[in-house]
């Protein structure tokens, strides 16, 4: 690997990427797995993220944003894709329906029907089982490679690393069953898409397992986020920067 010292990291993620163990961080906070990676490799990041983003969400970021497809991936010296992991998380509605509740109107309507969907689905996602996932399967994966073909498409030979689906424990999203199809599948799309995958599930299991962690059972506390910046820096220490 060569020096990738002021070079630019360009990670596309979730709110994994800027929350802590008790909550959102400000971007610059050096405890972050992308600061900590960019730390170690000598570079700077560029973050694209946003709570609840799904591999859908990446792509539109990556087309959309104008600022993201003319002025962060042409400087990018790596890219990180680091969603895929709320997609996979059971959903009691589809995902339509969840963000429309955003566009009801007057207000005291819609905080009630927000408040009454937060109510109800953690009991409706277990009545699904896992059969209704935030994003299907084939949608993430159809996405996720969108967002590679066309990066690579104006950036031929650009390093990509993707982070697997990572496990959580939360009373908001009962059950694992979609998790470990999930992880089978991101290491299926990346072999591929012949993407560098940073395998996640241990140090972020580990975390659960010590119960530890955010409350909310589905960010990480420090430790892990130090954990997850040496695997994605182990990945990326395998392409050429």
């Amino acid at each position: 690997m060569t020096n990738g010292r002021d070079g630019r990291l360009l990670v596309i993620g979730d709110s994994l990427t800027y929350h802590g163990p008790a909550g959102p961080e400000p971007t610059t906070e050096p405890r972050l797995w992308p600061n900590l990676v960019a730390t170690r490799l000598g570079m700077s990041v560029d973050l694209l993220a946003r709570q609840g983003w799904t591999a859908r969400d990446a792509w539109w970021a990556v087309t959309k944003d104008p600022v993201a497809w003319s002025v962060l991936v042409p400087r990018a010296r790596a890219l990180v894709i680091a969603v895929g992991g709320m997609d996979a998380l059971p959903a009691s509605i589809p995902t339509y329906l969840r963000e429309g509740i955003a566009y009801l109107r007057p207000g005291p309507v819609r905080r009630r029907v927000r408040r009454a969907y937060r109510a109800a689905h953690p009991h409706v996602a277990s009545l699904w089982g896992g059969r209704l996932r935030v994003l299907p399967q084939a949608a993430t994966d159809h996405y996720l490679t969108r967002v590679v073909r066309g990066v690579r498409h104006y950036r031929p030979g650009l390093p990509v690393v993707a982070l697997t689906p990572p496990p959580w424990r939360s009373a908001d999203y009962p059950g694992r069953r979609t998790h470990p199809a999930a992880v089978a599948a991101a290491r299926a799309w990346a072999g591929r898409e012949q993407v560098v995958l940073a395998d996640v599930e241990a140090v972020v299991q580990a975390m659960h397992d010590r119960g530890e962690g955010n409350p909310d059972g589905l960010h990480w506390d420090w430790r892990t986020h130090a954990a997850v910046a040496d695997v994605v820096a182990d990945a990326l220490s395998l392409v050429e920067l």
